[in-house]
């Protein structure tokens, strides 16, 4: 398969989990808010929006393929940070100690994607792709 397409490919797949997380997230910012209370998040409120908005925008630029180094870079930071504050040392039973390394680990493997992602960029069937292509038009 070629390369682009396989870029294409890995964008949708990644967009797939952060542009529903975002509008599930914003579609209950109670549940959020109670969420990241929970964690000891300090103004958990505003964390929610905010997590809410970024997951959105971001995931939405990953789909596009639009600012994609800049996108995945802080997708990848993301998910490092959301693993650690939301699964590292979590679970006080053993199986929701699995269940929380098992999560932290797909985080860190998410946040692997994203880099590949940063530094391969978004490939020609993205906005970043086909701007690129019309300034070497002029």
């Amino acid at each position: 398969m070629p390369a682009n397409l396989l870029l294409l490919l890995s964008r949708l797949l990644l967009a797939a989990l952060f542009v529903p997380a975002g509008i599930q997230t914003l579609g209950d910012i109670g549940g959020a808010t109670g969420y990241f209370a929970g964690l000891g998040l300090p103004s958990p409120q505003l964390a929610a929006w905010g997590v809410g908005l970024f997951e959105l925008i971001a995931g939405f630029a990953v789909l596009i393929g639009f600012q994609m180094r800049i996108a995945a870079g802080l997708l990848a930071a993301f998910c490092l940070i959301a693993g650690y504050i939301g699964h590292y040392g979590q679970g006080e039973d053993p199986t929701l100690a699995f269940l929380h390394t098992q999560m932290l680990m797909k985080d860190i493997a998410i946040a692997g994607g994203f880099l590949a992602l940063a530094v391969a960029g978004a490939g020609a069937y993205s906005i970043d792709g086909w701007s690129r292509q019309a300034l070497t038009w002029r």
